[in-house]
C-alpha cells in the first residue's frame, strides 16, 4: 500500500468509522483515538486484492474489534470498587442527577426490547428496568439463579447484536 491510496482510504472512510465510534462511546476523545487506532491497524495490515465493498467490511470489523477492546478494558474495573465508593461516603445517585435518557433513547430501547425473545425481554426488563436483584428475578421468572445469569448473558449478546446490525445498517444507507 502506498501513501497515496491510504490517504485515498482515510478521506473516504474516516467520517464513516469515526461516526460509527462515535455511537459506541459516546465521547469525542475516545471516539477520535480509537478511530486514528483503527487506521493504524487498518495500514498496518491492508491487502491490496481487496475490493471498495470488501475493504469498507473490513474496515468495519476493525472498528468493532477496536471498540470491544475498548469496552472490554473499560469494565474491567476491581470487584470492590462499588464497596470503596459506599465506605468513602457516595450514597448512589441522586434526584439532582437523575439519569437523563432522550425519546430517541428510549425509542430504541423499546424496539430492541420487542425485537428479543419474551424470556430474553423479561430479564433485561426485571434486571435493568426495574434493578430487580439476580434473586428477586429468579422468584419473579420462576427460574434458578444460575438460569437467570445465563439468560442475562444471553439477552445481552442477543441485544448486542440486534444492535450492532442496526447500526451497520443506518451506516450502509450513508
Amino acid at each position: 500500500m502506498d501513501v497515496q491510496e491510504f490517504q485515498q482510504l482515510y478521506r473516504e472512510k474516516f467520517g464513516l468509522i469515526y461516526r460509527y465510534v462515535y455511537r459506541k462511546v459516546g465521547n469525542r476523545e475516545d471516539a477520535e483515538d480509537l478511530t486514528s487506532e483503527i487506521f493504524l491497524k487498518a495500514v498496518g495490515a491492508f491487502n491490496q486484492e481487496f475490493s471498495p465493498p470488501s475493504m469498507h467490511k473490513w474496515l468495519f470489523l476493525i472498528a468493532r474489534a477496536t471498540v470491544a477492546d475498548y469496552w472490554r478494558t473499560h469494565y474491567r474495573l476491581p470487584a470492590n470498587s462499588l464497596d470503596e465508593l459506599l465506605e468513602a461516603g457516595w450514597e448512589g445517585p441522586t434526584e439532582e442527577e437523575p439519569a437523563a435518557i432522550s425519546s430517541e433513547q428510549a425509542d430504541r430501547v423499546q424496539h430492541l426490547l420487542q425485537a428479543l425473545p419474551e424470556q430474553y425481554r423479561e430479564v433485561l426488563i426485571c434486571r435493568f428496568l426495574l434493578n430487580l436483584s439476580i434473586k428477586a428475578t429468579a422468584l419473579r421468572m420462576g427460574l434458578t439463579e444460575a438460569n437467570i445469569k445465563v439468560v442475562q448473558f444471553r439477552a445481552l449478546k442477543r441485544a448486542a447484536t440486534l444492535e450492532q446490525v442496526v447500526a451497520e445498517q443506518q451506516l450502509s444507507v450513508l
